[in-house]
C-alpha cells in the first residue's frame, strides 16, 4: 500500500525515485487527484503535485445539521461511469449521494412564466445526475490514492517551468526538481502551468457571485432539482439532498450577493419559499446558518494543449454554473486524456505531439458547447427586457412539448454516452 506521504529531496535537491516520471499532475484538487488516479491505474508512474492540503474532516454519520459539505456537485453520467472504473464511486457515502430523478425549470414573469420539465425516465437512465458534496468526494480519492502504487505525492509549490526536447522540468520552490515526459495541469482557473506556458484566455467576469447554503425543506424534494431563472435576480437553482434536505446555489448579481449574505439566513430562506411554482413549502435554514459566495466568469483557455503540457478542469475551462456542468468538463477530461494516452503505442512517450492532439480534438467540440450554451443562456436570461422575457418564455414551454429536442438536450447533459431514441 502507498503511504501517500509527503517526499523529501536529498541533499542534491532531486525527489528519490522521482527523478523521472511519465505524468506530473499539477494540482491536488478533485480533478488532480482524478488524473493522477486514472493515469497510474493505466500503469504510468505519475507525480502529484500540490500545496499541502488541510486534513479533511471524516462524514458525520449523522448526516444532519453540520454534516453537510456547502459545495456539493450535479455529477453526470461520464463522471459517474469514469468514477466507478476507478474504484472510486463505490467507496462514497452513498447515503450521502443523492440521485436526480427529475429537473424542472422555471423561466420569469409572473404570470406567464415558461416551464421545462426533464426526468429519468423519459431520458431512460437511472438518474439524470447525482448530488455529490465535495468532502466526500475527496475522502473516497485520497482513500484510493493510497493503494495506488504508481502514484507519490509531492507537497510543495512550482517556481519555474522548462520545456525540453524529451521532458518538462519543474524546479520547486524547495530547490528540488521534477522531470516529467507530460505534465498536466490542473490547477483551477488561475492556472500556474497556463501562465507558464503562455497560453492565453478570453475572460469575462459575470458580475454575479454564487451564493450556496443548504436548507431543510417542508415538503419532500422526490429527487427533483428545480431552478429559476430570473432577469433582475439572477438565476436560483435547488439541488436535492439526502433526507428532506436541499443545496442553494444562486447566481446572483454582485449587490444582491451582498444583501444575500449580509441578511440573516432565515431571511433567504423566506425568499427561497416565496419563488413561484416552488413545491418545497417553507424552508429552513440547516444549522450552523452558513452562507458562502464564489466570484463567476467565464475563461476560456486558447488551447488546452501546448509542448508537452496538457490542460485539464478549471485550468483549461471555466463555465457559469447554471447547467451544473463545470466538474463534468473537468471529468470527462480526464477520460479523454487517459484515452489518448492508452492508444498512444509503445513507441510514443505520454508528451508526444501527436497524443496531445488527439486530446484536444477530443475535447474540442464538447467545450465549446458548453461555453456557448452556458454563456448564452446567462446573456438570454439577463436581459430584463419585455419582448425578450415574452420570447424565452414561449421557448422554453415549446421546447418542453417536443420531446426529440427534449432528450437531445438530456443526452447532451448526461455526457453524450446515452443515445436516446
Amino acid at each position: 500500500m502507498n503511504d501517500f506521504s509527503t517526499i523529501h529531496g536529498n541533499a542534491d535537491g532531486v525527489l528519490p525515485n522521482a527523478e523521472r516520471c511519465d505524468v506530473c499532475v499539477v494540482g491536488n484538487g478533485a480533478i488532480g487527484k482524478t488524473a493522477a488516479l486514472a493515469l497510474a491505474q493505466a500503469g504510468l508512474r505519475v507525480t502529484l503535485l500540490g500545496p499541502p492540503a488541510p486534513p479533511v474532516a471524516p462524514l458525520d454519520p449523522s448526516a444532519t445539521g453540520t454534516a453537510w459539505d456547502l459545495r456539493v456537485y450535479a455529477l453526470n453520467q461520464v463522471a459517474q461511469s469514469l468514477l466507478s472504473s476507478l474504484k472510486v464511486w463505490g467507496a462514497l457515502d452513498a447515503a450521502r449521494v443523492t440521485a436526480v430523478d427529475g429537473m424542472v425549470v422555471h423561466g420569469d414573469g409572473a404570470a406567464h412564466a415558461g416551464q421545462i420539465e426533464f426526468d429519468a425516465y423519459s431520458a431512460r437512465v437511472g438518474a439524470l445526475a447525482w448530488i455529490v458534496e465535495d468532502r466526500n468526494l475527496t475522502l473516497a480519492l485520497d482513500s484510493a490514492l493510497k493503494f495506488a502504487a504508481n502514484v507519490r505525492f509531492v507537497s510543495g509549490r512550482a517556481t519555474q517551468l522548462n520545456i525540453d526536447a524529451d521532458a518538462a522540468v519543474l524546479r520547486l520552490e524547495s530547490g528540488e526538481t521534477l522531470r516529467a515526459s507530460l505534465l498536466l495541469g490542473a490547477d483551477g482557473g488561475q492556472s500556474w502551468v497556463r501562465h507558464q506556458m503562455a497560453i492565453g484566455m478570453d475572460y469575462r467576469p459575470y458580475g454575479q457571485r454564487a451564493v450556496v447554503a443548504n436548507f431543510a425543506c417542508e415538503h419532500a424534494h422526490r429527487g427533483v432539482a428545480s431552478q429559476w431563472f430570473t432577469s433582475a435576480d439572477g438565476i436560483i437553482a435547488l439541488l436535492p439532498l439526502a433526507g428532506n434536505n436541499v443545496s442553494l446555489v444562486w447566481s446572483a448579481p454582485e449587490a444582491l450577493a451582498e444583501v444575500l449574505l449580509r441578511e440573516p439566513l432565515s431571511r433567504l430562506a423566506e425568499r427561497l419559499t416565496q419563488l413561484p411554482h416552488q413545491a418545497l413549502g417553507r424552508l429552513q435554514p440547516l444549522q450552523p446558518e452558513v452562507a458562502k459566495a464564489f466570484p463567476l466568469a467565464l475563461i476560456r483557455a486558447h488551447a488546452i494543449t501546448a509542448p508537452r503540457v496538457a490542460l485539464a478542469g478549471d485550468a483549461a475551462h471555466v463555465v457559469h454554473p447554471l447547467a451544473g456542468h463545470g466538474m463534468n468538463l473537468g471529468f470527462a477530461d480526464v477520460a479523454a486524456l487517459a484515452a489518448a494516452l492508452g492508444a498512444r503505442g509503445a513507441q510514443r512517450d505520454c508528451g508526444d505531439a501527436r497524443v496531445l492532439a488527439r486530446y484536444a480534438r477530443a475535447r474540442k467540440e464538447d467545450i465549446l458547447l458548453m461555453q456557448i450554451a452556458t454563456d448564452g443562456l446567462e446573456r438570454l436570461f439577463a436581459a430584463d427586457l419585455e419582448p425578450l422575457r415574452v420570447l424565452r418564455n414561449l421557448g422554453l414551454n415549446l421546447v418542453n412539448k417536443l420531446p426529440v429536442l427534449k432528450r437531445r438536450l438530456m443526452a447532451h447533459a448526461l455526457g453524450n454516452q446515452q443515445k436516446l431514441n
